[in-house]
């Protein structure tokens, strides 16, 4: 016999998911939205513990009706959406990114979003904006609670251990685990099951509550309505207070956690969920909150995606009244049919299948690279590329990544070529390592090349992350060992504050001798992947022509900042070198030097290829 219907859960629901909605359509307005999540981790944690707390009651719980029964609500509405978003990618994603979105359908086919995305990239990162299905990663935790939960409370059960101590015990252990990992890896604690296990143990705690030990002055109607305002204050007061700045989840992650609670266990009688929550309106919503999670962000991604940009406000709407209208007859057509009704065996089978191969297929098209023959022969040259450009700069010896010190620095040599030759010592970010193929290709002939570069380090003393503080103070003290011909300063300058902080440097530079610096100006930079704005304006040509030079998709704000970083240069007595002059006309900027893989200038939004390097540089004046 299964609990009592309460329609204020469902619209408790509907105010999760419209939350979640307002702040993916527009985080400026909500900034604190994404906290519908951990609402859903609430009533999740409340709604399964029920089923299986009143079914071990009754010595009647069975894992594979439990399971069957997860299965035929969570796969359907699931299946459509990866589907539709496999298709959707076969048209309009180049091949590294339609292969990571073929990673992204086998993740969340197991129900391990969380754990993939945990190590590939931050939840408000630029890149998120782009990966179709990166809200998954709460699905993947919900389930992994599924998959341990019950065995947890039937062992406990049969053992005779007090339900209560087991859900306060793992409850606490998590909750401190957040705690603790927030404060030095805000991602891990974001993704991890074991640092969100508490919020949905909230839910299983009332659910304990509810059933075994209903609470004092319960039948109090005016402390009930109290609780109630009280939880709806909280979970408000989160989506306005909880923004990217805070440590979340961490201690903000209370307002939503308990305020939810508060909200539930206040009962269905209490006067905001009778009146507000259990409203017809309400209660549709949340009724098919699920599939209007799993379609609206899709939505959203894929316009980003085709428009290269943040899509209008007009577009967002359009894409989010479209999920709504998605997610019913997602509900109607495809989960109620298969969630209900006879034949649950077979269902069951069925969709274990399907997830099965739809999650094959997604791993085979990442380890096919994206299937790279959907397209025509000129397209698949131009995506034809892949990471390997950044080898012959990405050593990881003298060009350093985030999670190198400075005493990487020890494996690169310091004089890599022959002795007795003038050198050329390149210093900077990523945007000085990428010029290393070049200067080495054009002037490796005459001068020794010598590069120390850092990601994310501009050459600016006494300024940045400590670990960059020691690695340019080390580089200036190589600087002075090795006594260089020339020094070339070069950064993506417009992630630094360059103005005030770049002239000491120049001036430490000439303390030590050195007369011939260079200063490097901005390459061009792209709203996307240079590819992919390649393969759209090839979509969108009739003649479909890939264009050597493009204005669409640049970033203008670089064209600014190439002459003041001019002006600074000769006020500073160096030579500057002018890359937008080079590589940019009135017809746009270059994009690729011919038909192939290898012609391609750049391969994300701003990095040079070697080949790019290498023109680059051979248009630099000699020495």
């Amino acid at each position: 016999m299964r609990s009592k219907y309460r329609p204020d859960i469902d619209g408790l629901r509907a105010v999760a998911i419209l939350s979640v909605l307002g702040f993916h359509a527009s985080p400026s307005r909500l900034p604190g939205g994404l906290i519908g999540v951990d609402v859903f981790f609430v009533i999740s944690g409340f709604l399964i513990s029920t089923i299986i707390l009143e079914n071990l009651k009754r010595d009647s719980f069975s894992f594979v009706t439990f399971y069957g029964r997860r299965i035929r609500r969570i796969f359907p509405a699931l299946l459509a959406v990866l589907v539709a978003c496999f298709a959707v990618g076969w048209v309009v994603l180049l091949s590294d990114a339609y292969g990571q979105l073929g990673k992204q359908i086998a993740g969340a086919a197991g129900f391990t979003s969380n754990f993939i995305l945990w190590k590939e990239s931050g939840y408000f990162g630029a890149a998120a904006a782009t990966m179709p299905l990166l809200h998954l990663w709460s699905l993947g935790i919900e389930e992994q609670f599924y998959l341990a939960w019950p065995p947890i409370l039937w062992l406990a059960w049969r053992y005779r251990l007090n339900p209560l101590v087991v859900i306060l015990a793992i409850g606490a252990i998590s909750f401190a685990l957040n705690i603790g990992i927030v404060q030095r890896d805000t991602v891990a604690a974001f993704y991890a099951p074991y640092t969100r296990a508490w919020e949905l143990l909230a839910g299983a705690l009332l659910a304990y509550i509810t059933i075994e030990k209903p609470m004092p002055l319960a039948g109090f109607k005016p402390l009930r309505n109290a609780q109630s305002a009280l939880g709806i204050a909280l979970i408000a007061a989160g989506m306005l207070a909880i923004t990217q700045d805070r440590t979340y989840p961490g201690w903000w992650a209370l307002l939503p956690t308990v305020g939810a609670v508060l909200t539930i266990s206040a009962g269905a009688d209490a006067w905001l969920n009778r009146k507000v929550l259990s409203h017809r309106a309400l209660v549709w919503i949340g009724l098919i909150s699920y599939p209007i999670y799993l379609w609206h962000w899709p939505l959203l991604s894929f316009a980003r995606i085709v428009e290269n940009d943040t899509p209008s406000r007009g577009l967002r709407a359009a894409a989010i009244a479209c999920s709504i209208v998605l997610a019913w007859l997602t509900y109607r057509l495809i989960e109620t049919p298969l969630r209900f009704g006879t034949h649950g065996y077979a269902k069951v089978a069925t969709l274990l299948i399907s997830m099965t191969t739809v999650g094959a297929l997604g791993l085979l098209c990442y380890m096919q690279g994206g299937f790279n023959f959907r397209f025509p022969k000129v397209v698949q040259d131009l995506t034809a590329f892949s990471y390997r450009f950044q080898e012959p700069y990405q050593d990881r010896s003298c060009f350093l990544q985030p999670d190198q010190d400075v005493s990487a620095f020890a494996a690169c040599p310091s004089s890599p070529t022959q002795l007795g030759r003038r050198s050329i010592f390149l210093w900077g970010d990523s945007y000085a390592a990428h010029l290393y193929p070049g200067y080495k290709a054009v002037f490796g002939p005459d001068f020794n090349i010598i590069q120390r570069s850092a990601s994310s380090c501009a050459p600016i003393l006494g300024y940045l992350s400590a670990n960059c503080r020691a690695i340019n103070d080390h580089i200036l003290d190589l600087i002075a060992a090795e006594k260089p011909y020339k020094v070339v300063l070069a950064a993506s300058w417009n992630s630094y504050d360059w103005r005030n902080k770049l002239a000491p440097t120049i001036a430490r530079i000439r303390k030590i001798g050195v007369r011939h610096i260079d200063l490097i100006g901005p390459v061009p930079q792209w709203t996307d992947k240079l590819p992919t704005l390649l393969y759209n304006s090839f979509r969108a040509d009739p003649v479909h022509r890939v264009p050597t030079r493009m204005t669409s998709g640049l970033n203008t704000n670089i064209f600014e900042l190439d002459p003041l970083m001019r002006q600074f240069a000769d006020e500073m007595g160096i030579n500057y070198i002018s890359v937008m002059a080079i590589l940019c006309d009135r017809d746009g900027c270059l994009t690729r030097l011919g038909d192939t893989s290898d012609s391609l200038l750049q391969w994300d939004s701003g990095h040079l290829t070697t080949q790019g390097s290498r023109y680059l540089v051979s248009r630099f004046p000699p020495d």
